[in-house]
């Protein structure tokens, strides 16, 4: 197990450059095995998913070099196989080889993907899609195979505007005869990067970033590039830290207009910071004033900032109302700050803040990557050392995080217990 240690209350200076989106990263390296010869992602972020999903291209006898922050992969000797539960469980994107293994085969046999535990998050809009395009499904516990003699397009109407089943369905259409349409299409910006990928190699996507998309199939895909758009979550993070603990921080390397609902509500709750077209900068606020938050889909609150969202709500002056609205289980972090003197009631979903709490630190248990976050975050600010177990789960997500808080002045390291 690793445990991040952290000796609160030190101001934040200087520079934090944000590192590839891992929710685009994870996606696109999947994306990749649908083409033919060379292709090069560019500002790959060092997060231990990316890790897990290049064990997979190794199963698939799929050649990947990591040079600096660039992957290269050549599948030219590409081969079909079974994904195993180990390494299916690894990571929730393992799923997206559904799509593009269905896509390239017309089969593909996957053991029930892992991830953070924040809820049921079933994978039915995905099955009923690849359905639509004619594939079977067969299920053997917790192991699917999914196959069709030709994928053909068709159109889908998705129950809800789902990240994963929008890219798992684009990786299985795009070489499917005929015309795809996805209509009630998750609009996030990490499926715009997709799809400029998969453009690049030769598919025929229209209206990514909208809630229609239409598909033409193509015959085959050849190699490309794309570089990884910059992570809007991890930038949304430190941004959080800097409001409540930074001095001149800078957050550099980001497209505020991805954080334009993040960035309103700082400003809501009292937050200053100075953008320009790649940076925000902002030195920690004396007081905040107490807001709603509901997340939502894109273009709403990411789900992904709720729990970092939490720990400034501990601070503002007043009564703050929080509702998650995607997962049903994201509210692992509510009892660990609690433990470090926050006033919260909450129930399911729901959570209200009365603040503002002075934290101090404490031994926590981080339970998914995203708490996790939110208790570093809190250790940055609490009086006194706060220790975080099992930050294995910090480190699916938040590139060289204990590097980069350390170079700009927090007191932090990680070791192996």
């Amino acid at each position: 197990m690793k445990q991040i240690i952290i000796e609160g209350n030190h101001l934040l200076s200087g520079t934090i450059k944000i590192g590839g989106a891992k929710n685009s990263a994870v996606a696109l390296i999947p994306a990749a095995i649908l083409a033919k010869g060379d292709l090069k992602i560019k500002n790959v972020p060092n997060i231990s998913d990316k890790d897990a999903l290049i064990e997979i291209l190794d199963l698939l006898n799929v050649k990947a070099v990591e040079y600096q922050n660039e992957l290269l992969i050549n599948t030219s000797n590409i081969k079909n196989a079974l994904i195993s539960e180990q390494l299916s469980n690894r990571l929730r994107a393992s799923y997206y080889f559904m799509g593009a293994l269905l896509g390239r085969f017309k089969k593909v046999e996957i053991y029930f993907p892992g991830g953070c535990n924040i809820g049921s998050r079933p994978i039915d809009l995905h099955l009923k899609g690849f359905e639509a395009l004619g594939a079977t499904i067969n299920k053997e516990g917790s192991k699917y195979i999914i196959e069709a003699k030709e994928l053909k397009g068709t159109e889908i109407y998705l129950d809800f505007a789902s990240v994963g089943a929008t890219i798992n369905l684009l990786l299985a259409a795009v070489l499917a005869r005929g015309k795809t349409i996805i209509n009630n299409a998750a609009r996030e910006v990490e499926i715009e990067n997709v799809a400029k990928f998969l453009n690049k190699m030769g598919a025929n996507i229209k209206g990514a970033g909208t809630e229609r998309i239409v598909i033409n199939g193509v015959r085959e895909l050849h190699g490309a590039e794309i570089s990884v758009i910059p992570d809007r979550i991890e930038a949304g993070t430190y941004i959080i830290m800097g409001a409540l603990i930074g001095h001149n921080l800078t957050i550099d390397g980001i497209n505020p207009n991805h954080l334009k609902v993040v960035l309103n509500k700082l400003k809501e709750m009292g937050v200053k910071f100075k953008t320009n077209k790649h940076q925000v900068t902002l030195t920690k606020t004396n007081q905040f004033k107490a807001v709603n938050v509901r997340t939502a889909v894109y273009p709403g609150f990411p789900t992904d900032l709720g729990q970092p969202m939490s720990v400034l709500l501990t601070q503002a002056t007043g009564i703050s109302q929080f509702e998650e609205t995607i997962f049903e289980n994201r509210m692992g972090h509510v009892p660990n700050l609690q433990k470090m003197g926050a006033k919260i009631e909450y129930e399911r979903q729901h959570a209200t803040f009365h603040g503002p709490n002075k934290l101090h630190g404490a031994e926590l248990t981080a339970t998914d990557l995203r708490s996790g976050a939110a208790l570093v975050t809190a250790g940055l600010i609490a009086e006194g050392t706060t220790i975080i177990n099992d930050a294995e789960h910090i480190l699916r997500g938040y590139e060289r995080i204990i590097t980069k808080l350390s170079d700009v002045g927090a007191k932090i390291k990680i070791v192996d217990v």
